[in-house]
């Protein structure tokens, strides 16, 4: 079970990367280009996905 909240935050972690760079217009190419609120969007997912993978490498 850790192996898959580790495999699914990473992932999360690097789809709200792009949405960051993507809502802050530096990766264009789809309907959220340029579009701040996918930069939020974006950012929330980073940390959520950060937070999920720190969470599930805790030593218990």
């Amino acid at each position: 079970m850790k192996l898959i909240a580790t495999i699914f935050g990473a992932l999360l972690a690097i789809l709200g990367g792009v949405w960051v760079l993507q809502g802050l217009n530096v990766l264009p190419g789809s309907f959220m280009t340029g579009d701040i609120k996918w930069a939020i969007y974006g950012g929330v997912a980073v940390v959520v996905g950060l937070g999920l993978v720190v969470w599930s490498r805790r030593k218990t």
